[in-house]
């Protein structure tokens, strides 16, 4: 799947800037910012799946910055930051649309669980809006266009015979008519004589296998 951006915002350069590196070490694609504003410019701008929002920092607010995410990006997962004085305010901010909160000073473990956690409701939330429509139900619904799209996948652009190959199916003529039905529902394109897989379609393997990590685990 897509990458999945972290924001932190902290007018606490030194912890601000360890989590940023905690995070990265991790192998997460992170950002951090000082200030609440700018973290909501951020927003307008790119994409961000979680945002690590500092309860109390000077000029705006956690709160009122969270209200803000809240309603420019819905699908953005927040994490209040918050000091030990500051927990009742954390949980109210949990009312109103955060996903979790970390107490300061928290333990790298405790930033990453929490971190990856959220992520993961988010990437899972993502897949479901994206296999929601009926059409993709539909393709995904079937054995053969599934085998197809992951064979795709797998080798890459493929020519009708070598689909046919890959697949062992005699029958080109079911070949094609499931190809008809992918390129119709946005999964597949032909380049001159070569099949590939649409962002679409690699966005649906994506969340296929993610759903069927998650019912195997």
């Amino acid at each position: 799947m897509s990458v999945q951006k972290i924001l932190v915002v902290d007018d606490d350069q030194d912890l601000r800037e360890s989590m940023v590196e905690i995070l990265q070490d991790a192998g997460l694609a992170v950002t951090g910012c000082e200030r609440a504003d700018k973290a909501l410019v951020l927003l307008e701008s790119d994409s961000f799946a979680l945002v690590l929002l500092d309860l109390v920092m000077p000029g705006m607010g956690g709160m009122e910055a969270l209200s803000r995410i809240r309603a420019l990006a819905p699908a953005t997962k927040v994490i209040m930051v918050t000091a030990f004085s500051t927990t009742e305010n954390a949980v109210a901010a949990m009312r109103q649309g955060a996903s979790d909160y970390l107490v300061k000073p928290f333990r790298n473990e405790e930033l990453l669980a929490a971190s990856k956690r959220v992520l993961e409701e988010a990437r899972f939330e993502a897949c479901g809006a994206a296999l929601d429509a009926e059409s993709a139900l539909n393709c995904l619904a079937n054995t053969l266009r599934r085998q197809i799209l992951f064979g795709l996948k797998t080798c890459g652009p493929l020519r009708f015979m070598e689909i046919c190959r890959h697949l062992n199916i005699a029958d080109h003529t079911k070949v094609n008519f499931h190809l008809k039905i992918l390129r119709e529902a946005g999964f597949i394109e032909q380049d001159e004589k070569l099949y590939q897989l649409t962002a679409r379609g690699r966005q649906i393997l994506e969340c296929v296998q993610f759903l069927m990590r998650r019912l195997g685990s």
